[in-house]
Order: C-alpha cells, then structure tokens, then sequence
C-alpha cells in the first residue's frame, strides 16, 4: 500500500485557510493548472460530491467531508477508482504558533493492472503535494492580508 504525508504551514487565520482550501471550484487554480475544471455536483450537509478533469479530457467523481469543527476533511475517489484499488485522503488543519499547518494524507493500492507500483505513485504524489502546497500557501496568505 502506498501512503504520503506532506505539510506546509500557511500564515492566514484558521477560517481562511479551511474555506479556501475546501473551495473545490477553485481548485482549477489551486492545483497549479493539474485540473481543467472542476464541477461540483452534490452539497449536501457537510459532503461536497464532484468531478475534476484533467488537462487530457479524462475526469473521475469523488466525495469530501468537512469536518470544519474539528479541524479536517476526508475525501475517497470514487469513479473511476482505477488505476487504484483505493483512494483515502485526509487534510489536517493544526494551529502552529505562525499560523495554521496543513497536511495531507494519502493512503492508496495500486490495481495490479496499473501501469505504475505503489512506490513510485508515492514518488510522484510527493513531488505534486509540495509544489501545490506551495501554491495553496500563495494564494491562501495573499488573499489573507
């Protein structure tokens, strides 16, 4: 199984940070250009049901829960799931003395018929996560001041 972790601390208050974050139709931006659109289909309660596309036409449907009281969401993809078996994300939002720590957790599988093992998908994660991390942190603490 495959599992990343990676932070960034992002100096804006709390309220901010969770809101921009989980602003799904903005994560065109957000993500550094990695979707062309980002639609969301279904709010109900605290679950955000959408769909994102990348830049190749290819989309896939997941789901998020905000927990904002208790400072995370937690997300699945759901279709089309492959090239994974499973994936599990988990955002934490933890006060630090220069502002709000964001991490992200990923916990995935593989399907076997995917091009890419376990460990390198953790490879290529890692490097995507920092760099949009960095841009999230941008963008959060400019619209911040």
């Amino acid at each position: 199984m495959g599992h990343t972790v990676n932070s960034i601390v992002i100096n804006a208050p709390y309220e901010k940070v969770f809101d921009i974050s989980n602003d799904v139709a903005r994560w065109t931006e957000l993500f550094g250009g990695e979707y062309k659109e980002s639609t969301v289909e279904k709010k109900e309660d605290n679950k955000i049901t959408f769909r994102l596309m990348d830049d190749e036409g290819r989309t896939r449907k997941s789901w998020r829960l905000l927990f904002k009281d208790k400072n995370f969401a937690y997300a699945e993809r759901e279709e089309p799931k492959f090239p994974f078996k499973f994936m599990k994300i988990i955002w934490l939002y933890t006060a630090r003395p220069n502002g709000i720590e964001l991490t992200w957790i990923q916990h995935f599988e593989m399907d076997e018929k995917a091009k890419f093992t376990d460990e390198q998908v953790e490879g290529f994660i890692n490097k995507h996560s920092k760099d949009n991390l960095k841009i999230f942190k941008e963008a959060i603490e400019k619209e911040a001041k």
